[in-house]
Parts: C-alpha cells; sequence; structure tokens
C-alpha cells in the first residue's frame, strides 16, 4: 500500500462555472489521482490545497527556533514548529508524491514556496556537516517519487526552447526534491494557454496521455 501527499499550489479553483477561469495544473493533480486509485484501490491519500490554507512565511524566530535542539527549545518555539513538524510528518509517511504548480512570474507560485521553506529543516529533510568540505548539505529522506504537473501561459521552457532560461519553476521544484527523498522525479505539463489555439489544445491532450502513461509505469 502506497501512501501519497497530494500538493496543490494554484490560486484558481476547479469549478468556476467558466471552464476557461479552471486551474489547469489541479485538474491534471485530479486525474492523476483519479487513474492512481482506479489501478490501487489500496493508497491512502493526503491531500492539500495550499490557496485554501496557506503556509506561514518563515521569519527570523522560526529559524531560530529550526536551529534550536529539540530538547531546549521553548514553547514559544515548538508553536513556531508546529506547522513545520505537520508538513514534515506528511512528506516523511509519504511513498509518492503529487505536486500540481502554475508558472507564475517564470517560477512556482508563492504559497508553494513557503511550503518547501517550511519543510527544509536541519537533521530532518537535510544534514549539514562541514567535514564534506564546501558541500556540507545532504538530503537525509530517500526512496520516494515525486511527480510535477506543470501549465504555463508561454511556450518553450524545456530543454533547448526557446524560453528555457527563463524557466524557474521545474528546474527549481527537481532540484528541491531531493530534500523531499525523491529518488525518482517526473514532471509533466501543458503549455500555450494564452494563446488559446491549436497548439494549446495539443499540449493538454499530450500532456494527459503522459499522465495516463506514467500511472501505467510507476
Amino acid at each position: 500500500m502506497k501512501k501519497i501527499l497530494h500538493i496543490d499550489s494554484s490560486v484558481r479553483r476547479t469549478d468556476n462555472e467558466t471552464a476557461s477561469y479552471n486551474s489547469i495544473s489541479k485538474g491534471f493533480g485530479r486525474y492523476f489521482i483519479d487513474l492512481w486509485m482506479n489501478k490501487n484501490h489500496q493508497s491512502v491519500v493526503t491531500y492539500r490545497d495550499l490557496s485554501l490554507t496557506p503556509p506561514n512565511f518563515i521569519c527570523q524566530d522560526w529559524i531560530a527556533a529550526a536551529f534550536t535542539a529539540e530538547a531546549e527549545r521553548t514553547p514559544s518555539q515548538k508553536s513556531i514548529l508546529a506547522q513545520s513538524d505537520v508538513y514534515l510528518e506528511e512528506v516523511t509517511k509519504a511513498d509518492l508524491i503529487v505536486i500540481t504548480a502554475p508558472m507564475y512570474n517564470y517560477g512556482m507560485p508563492a504559497i508553494l514556496k513557503a511550503w518547501f521553506d517550511q519543510i527544509m529543516r536541519v537533521n530532518k529533510t537535510f544534514s549539514f556537516d562541514l567535514s564534506r568540505g564546501d558541500f556540507p548539505v545532504e538530503p537525509v529522506l530517500s526512496g520516494k517519487i515525486v511527480v510535477l504537473l506543470t501549465s504555463c501561459g508561454e511556450f518553450g521552457f524545456g530543454a533547448g526552447g526557446v524560453r528555457e532560461q527563463m524557466n524557474h519553476l521545474g528546474p527549481h521544484i527537481k532540484e528541491l526534491s531531493k530534500y523531499l527523498g525523491a529518488s525518482c522525479f517526473y514532471e509533466i505539463g501543458s503549455e500555450y494557454q494564452e494563446f488559446s489555439d491549436d497548439r494549446y489544445a495539443m499540449s493538454l491532450e499530450k500532456a494527459k496521455q503522459a499522465i495516463f502513461e506514467l500511472v501505467e509505469r510507476l
């Protein structure tokens, strides 16, 4: 039985009367989970829509608490880290993590970055050891599958694309996924949303087919 953590980060809903207002990335996420559960009835899904319950931004007091030994933390410090502790437990227990993210201003939504910031904890998701020289940081978790489902308004953000150097969404999340414990990372997305032409329709269908094939392989 696999435990799945499903994270949505688009501020858009999926139940708007006008279909074009609906979140594409959230739609991909639901499609993935539906396909998965049809094949894997015993899997358990933990779901978070970050737009409904946004993570807190970290602050100076949060950093101080995170770097204080657990046995020495004050009640106030424990309270500051409470949300982070919940997120960490969800990540730690998950075998498969599905993250959906639209491209906002060429990067991830602020609420998703805030979620990652809450999870990046010394001795929890990474270790820090200066004996390693200039590369003291290493992931702690491992053995997980991370799937990133994205959408963007323009196009050409992939390797060799005309906007490759502008893509701060997929590469950033792929790098951070190491600290979620990703041993395998998959990214599927659609493009051309703002053009609303045949290329957009084809991109949607291509992404959905890729999601179907990925679920079949996993």
